[in-house]
């Protein structure tokens, strides 16, 4: 009777042993897939370029700063000047 048991007792140890393991391989794959996510996000958010302020791409910018110095060399009327404005602001 206590060969049964002992084998029965090894047997429950193996199975908790097995069970912890697994859990630890799932807790372990699960971090690092997470990892893999937030380096993914930061590699994307490093290499797509960056807006300014409202969303205004590089290029919108360059144009405002244009329209600008235009209107302050006053080769574009006040009236021309806002028309021209919100276009770009329209399409940023």
């Amino acid at each position: 009777m206590g060969l049964g048991r002992e084998r029965r007792q090894r047997r429950r140890r193996a199975a908790v042993i097995g069970g912890a393991a697994v859990a630890a391989k799932k807790h372990h794959d699960a971090k690092e897939a997470q990892q893999r996510e937030e380096a993914a996000a930061a590699e994307q958010a490093e290499s797509s370029e960056p807006a300014a302020a409202g969303g205004l791409t590089p290029e919108v910018m360059e144009q405002l700063k244009q329209l600008g110095q235009l209107h302050e060399q006053n080769v574009l009327s006040d009236e021309e000047f806002e028309r021209e404005k919100a276009k770009l602001l329209g399409s940023a």
